[in-house]
């Protein structure tokens, strides 16, 4: 009896023990999650007092890239650190890497490219342009990777960039040249550059290209974002093809937000329907299930096609939006946004992701390269509340900029980039921006002196 005791005791200290350690664990693991900052040293201005149609009115229909626009409509990212953004839901990614179906696979990259675009609801401040030779580099090991961009041209800006998994699972890279024009009444930026996605284990890739984004009511009225246009995701290994289809606005706003699309086969059999809102969340479903749910809102539609509305000239108003999808029965949910932090709104709408891409840890000036965004005396004063001093730091950098540009034609010298190639891309046949490797070797000598 005695023994029997001691056995009881020694497996009730075993199973104490495991638990102090499993809660060490967890504790240990939410350290690593929440190190970073959660806001910004100070909140954003406000760009009531401030009128750009004296800038904007000769522009209509015009391309953009070369109109200096007011600071106060920037927000204090760099477009290099912008798109690093699409890692966010990088654990999609993994997913997709640990399925062996290959229609799953689908549904979790169809899901990693919706939610690439999800942290644009409600930006509407403008990233800085980055400066030729500027980068951005980020490594998340909680999230399993590395980033590496480079602004590889100026006239059109190009900005290329390279992530790649820690473990060897995927590797993920593009080169986007962001188009914008102004319509009168709203800013529109056409996608231009390919995104391709590499699965290593499964030796698959996938190459799709972003929807239209809209900022409306740059002149007058609340500003707000629609999303736009029909997105192609194609798989290279198989043949397989996802269509997705950004639905704009409408006349009543129904629409707004919504994502609706499916995934064929190369004999171009419809496997599943895949339909939610970037904003919120996606969903896939048996085709049969979502033809039949369709059929019943038909009438309602009809009725609502009949209805007739005015142009409003003074302001696109913002449509009251009902955020919460309409769930048909059977349906898998593939990805849903993670809430944005309280002071989000004052803080130029960033979520927790993109609130900690500037952050300078302690430790990074001796890493980073010198050519890093977080570098940037602009963006680092307008993040700490100095308008005043960002603005004067940009007219500087950009006459620097201007300077060398002048002075290399002046020698005959041709801008060369340090980690990105011009070449071919081996799955579409376009013209794409390679890696050339190397970034995370340390190595930064004869690295321009942007800032």
């Amino acid at each position: 009896d005695i023994r029997c005791e001691k056995i009881k005791y020694y497996l009730l200290m075993k199973n104490i023990l495991r638990y102090i350690c499993l809660c060490m664990l967890n504790i240990s693991q939410s350290f690593i999650f929440c190190h970073f900052r959660t806001s910004l040293p100070a909140p954003m201005f406000s760009r009531n007092t401030i009128s750009i149609w004296s800038i904007l009115k000769k522009c209509i229909g015009l391309e953009l890239s070369k109109i200096t626009m007011p600071i106060a409509f920037n927000e204090p990212l760099s477009f290099l650190q912008r798109i690093t953004e699409y890692m966010e839901h990088t654990y999609l990614i993994n997913r997709a890497c640990s399925l062996s179906d290959s229609i799953e696979r689908m549904q979790a990259v169809a899901a990693f490219a919706v939610s690439a675009v999800a942290s644009q609801w409600d930006r509407t401040g403008k990233p800085f342009n980055p400066l030729l030779g500027e980068t951005y580099e980020l490594t998340r090991e909680e999230q399993g990777f590395r980033l590496v961009s480079e602004q590889v041209s100026h006239h059109p800006p190009v900005s290329a960039f390279h992530a790649e998994s820690l473990t060897g699972d995927f590797v993920f890279h593009g080169s986007i040249y962001p188009k914008l024009k102004f319509w009168g009444k709203s800013v529109e930026a056409e996608p231009k550059g390919t995104i391709t996605l590499e699965l290593l284990k499964h030796s698959e890739t996938y190459t799709w290209s972003n929807p239209y984004c809209c900022v409306h009511n740059i002149i007058l009225g609340k500003l707000w974002i629609e999303q736009y246009g029909t997105v192609e995701i194609v798989n290279h290994s198989t043949g397989d093809k996802c269509v997705l289809n950004f639905k704009p606005c409408g006349m009543f706003g129904k629409e707004l937000h919504k994502v609706e699309g499916y995934i064929q086969d190369k004999s171009k059999k419809k496997l599943c329907v895949i339909y939610g809102k970037w904003t919120e969340c996606m969903w896939s479903v048996d085709p049969q299930a979502y033809e039949t749910h369709k059929k019943s809102e038909k009438k309602d539609n009809k009725k609502q096609k009949n209805l007739e509305g005015a142009e409003n000239d003074d302001a696109d108003d913002m449509p009251e939006v009902q955020e919460t999808v309409s769930v048909i029965p059977g349906s898998t949910l593939l990805w849903r946004i993670d809430s944005r932090p309280p002071q989000s709104a004052v803080m130029y709408n960033f979520t927790n992701f993109a609130m900690c891409l500037n952050e300078l840890e302690h430790g990074m000036e001796a890493v980073l390269a010198p050519t890093d965004c977080r570098f940037r005396p602009d963006i680092r004063a307008m993040e700490n509340g100095d308008i005043d001093l960002a603005s004067k730091e940009k007219e500087r950098l950009e006459e620097k900029q201007r300077a060398a540009r002048k002075e290399r034609a002046k020698n005959d010298e041709e801008w060369s980039t340090r980690w990105f190639q011009l070449g071919t891309n081996p799955y579409t046949g376009s013209q794409d921006w390679i890696y050339s490797g190397g970034y995370f070797n340390r190595n930064y000598q004869d690295l321009p002196d942007i800032y």
